[in-house]
């Protein structure tokens, strides 16, 4: 069943989910702002879905079946703490009545609901998922891509299967782009991925750094960027602020900065 779900706000968006009796979203910690009285709430460490059909499943099956359940659980808490993501879900169930939770980002910027039939999964960045109905599995993905493996660079994904409603978020305007358009291939500051459709195919480089001639480079803020290539048609989600970004502008705007141009390495005192 899709979520009835409403994204309001500008800046900051939000996303309002509407529950008929039974229905049950998850989220991750962090992500919940409010609910209504009838809407029962529930941290587990398993992932969605798997606790209550491991049960049923495996409920004959004894202390083998508890067994392989708690192996299945631990699995997905070592793989969510390697990614340094939450440990814990927060599930949401409307017990009584149509019930009412709210949901929000943490930076300011878009929202979006993602569809899933079941044909394709979907593919996000670390921080995006914000969240989702119990039919829709969640998963880690780690990628390097081709170019990545050998540069050590890489990503660490949000995967989504099933199918249901996602609710993902990011920073700035969303801009969607489909790499078929374009002859195929997109090249993308990392920084600004948001999520992508399984199908599309990408590696990720560094470009620039320092070597014997990048001294002045670095020193002038050419150190260089992790540049992602996307190919293949599918939907691809691009965010216009990285979280880079927003950081070095809060800092400016605290004075961080307060050195200018002539600060730091190449700073001369009266003396």
């Amino acid at each position: 069943m899709t979520l009835r779900q409403e994204i309001v706000g500008n800046a900051m968006q939000m996303a309002v989910v509407n529950l008929t009796p039974g229905q049950t979203v998850y989220c991750e910690a962090g992500k919940f702002l409010f609910k209504t009285a009838n809407v029962s709430m529930e941290t587990r460490l398993s992932g969605p879905g798997r606790g209550a059909s491991d049960q049923q499943g495996q409920g004959g099956g004894g202390m083998g079946g508890m067994l392989r359940q708690a192996m299945g659980t631990a699995m997905q808490v070592g793989q969510r703490a390697l990614a340094g993501e939450s440990l814990a879900f927060q599930y949401f169930t409307s017990t009584g009545g149509e019930g009412t939770v709210g949901f929000a980002g943490v930076l300011p910027g878009e929202m979006r609901a993602l569809e899933l039939t079941g044909n394709r999964a979907w593919f996000a960045e670390k921080d995006a998922f914000v969240a989702a109905e119990s039919t829709v599995d969640f998963g880690i993905a780690f990628q390097g891509g081709r170019s990545g493996m050998s540069g050590g660079e890489g990503f660490i994904l949000e995967k989504f299967t099933g199918t249901g409603t996602v609710i993902i978020c990011g920073a700035g305007n969303f801009i969607d782009l489909n790499p078929a358009d374009f002859g195929g291939r997109i090249e993308v500051d990392t920084g600004c991925i948001v999520a992508f459709e399984e199908g599309i195919q990408y590696g990720v480089q560094r470009i620039g750094g320092l070597n014997r001639q990048g001294l002045m480079n670095a020193v002038f803020g050419g150190e260089g960027l992790s540049l992602a290539t996307l190919e293949g048609n599918g939907r691809v989600i691009l965010q216009s602020l990285t979280i880079e970004g927003l950081a070095n502008a809060l800092k400016k705007a605290q004075g961080g900065d307060k050195q200018g141009p002539t600060g730091g390495l190449f700073s001369t005192h009266a003396g």
